[in-house]
């Protein structure tokens, strides 16, 4: 991944990213845990993958979390759905928690977590010098915010970037259908859209600009459904197999020329055809999957109370490197709580059945005997003789 050329011109005005141990601009996810989990951030040039979870619930949260992070630090914005038009999106961004009301919920949720500890404590006394595992993973660096869930964010801090918008129903009945490399029509004028915008605002890198250098947050909603004019989640055989990773490939080529960032939620779970979920994987630099226990059996499953659904990263990139970054732990789990939304390492809790494991007083005494009449012996009882 090598950075654009317009980086290294005026380096000063990227102030508000930071460059990670092996030079790459990264930007801040916007869910404190998920970048931690997922090599550190999203870097400037590459594509960021969520499959969707069943309902969409907790996919739509992260694709709001990736764009209120972009109006806090004051990024420029590229909304795309087919279905929620992005005026709405942008209402219903999170409002950024202040570090007082931050640092307020952080002692509010620790003293609440030691009061458990103690309670817990007074059952599984043996575990009470051992090491406390930490689910969630704490950084040196304060990098990024933090938002509360429960509230929306102000039309001032709104009214203070820059945002464009694509809504394809808007979008359709104005000009005649456009072909663009065997595309379909959508595709073809979203990528129009963001050409034009890249070129346009200064936000390609690979050309001196005289504007001021910025960074562009491209958020696109629910690509590949049936909203988009595309029928890959309906049939195994559909009409253009290749629409999909030929509209992937060409903007990846934008984005790598061209300072900016994006964010694509994709319905994984409905594409039958298993052989273009590969294509589009390998055509992503980044890949999430959320599984939500909404529906599920799991729902009701008392190892899985305290959560709302699994994490599972498919995929991290290779920035400067020929390996990606390895995380401890590939075991990730996520849960809403009443204003956050918090991805944790997935531990299962004790077992504190009724039933006691161990052998019983009479299974003892008839192992005795059967010990007592030598090893040649044959074992009569309800229990074999183990060595």
């Amino acid at each position: 991944m090598t950075i654009p050329a317009a980086f290294h011109e005026d380096r000063k005005h990227f102030n508000l990213f930071a460059l990670n141990g092996e030079g790459d601009v990264t930007l801040w996810q916007g869910s404190t845990r998920s970048h931690t989990h997922t090599g550190g951030g999203l870097a400037v040039g590459t594509l960021l993958l969520i499959e969707e979870d069943k309902y969409g619930v907790y996919s739509s949260l992260l694709f709001k979390y990736f764009l209120a992070e972009g109006v806090v630090c004051g990024h420029d914005l590229f909304v795309a759905s087919a279905q929620d038009p992005p005026a709405n999106i942008i209402k219903e961004l999170p409002a950024p928690l202040l570090d007082d009301n931050f640092k307020t919920e952080r002692v509010e949720a620790t003293a609440a977590k030691s009061e458990d500890c103690q309670d817990s404590m007074q059952i599984a006394w043996r575990y009470q010098n051992a090491p406390k595992v930490e689910t969630s993973p704490t950084t040196s660096m304060k990098f990024g915010h933090y938002y509360d869930v429960s509230k929306k964010m102000s039309p001032e801090l709104l009214q203070s970037i820059k945002w464009h918008s694509f809504f394809l129903p808007d979008e359709l009945p104005l000009e005649p259908k456009l072909k663009m490399c065997n595309m379909n029509c959508g595709y073809a004028r979203l990528l129009r859209s963001i050409q034009s915008v890249i070129y346009q605002e200064g936000f390609d890198g690979s050309h001196p600009q005289k504007k001021q250098k910025n960074i562009l947050r491209i958020g696109i909603q629910s690509l590949g459904s049936l909203l988009w004019d595309d029928d890959i989640c309906s049939t195994n055989t559909p009409e253009d197999i290749h629409s999909l990773t030929k509209f992937l490939y060409v903007l990846r080529g934008l984005l790598r020329k061209s300072l900016s960032a994006c964010i694509i939620t994709m319905p994984s779970h409905l594409i039958e055809n298993k052989a273009i979920m590969e294509r589009v994987t390998n055509l992503s630099d980044m890949v999430v999957g959320l599984e939500s226990f909404i529906g599920s059996e799991r729902e009701t499953n008392p190892l899985y109370k305290d959560y709302h659904g699994l994490l599972h990263v498919h995929q991290i990139p290779r920035l400067n490197s020929l390996i990606c970054d390895v995380s401890d732990t590939k075991d990730l789990a996520f849960r809403l709580k009443r204003k956050q939304f918090t991805v944790e390492r997935l531990h299962l809790p004790p077992d504190l059945s009724d039933t006691v494991s161990r052998s019983s007083k009479q299974d003892l005494a008839e192992s005795a005997k059967l010990l007592s009449s030598g090893c040649g012996a044959v074992a009569i009882g309800k229990k074999h003789l183990d060595f």
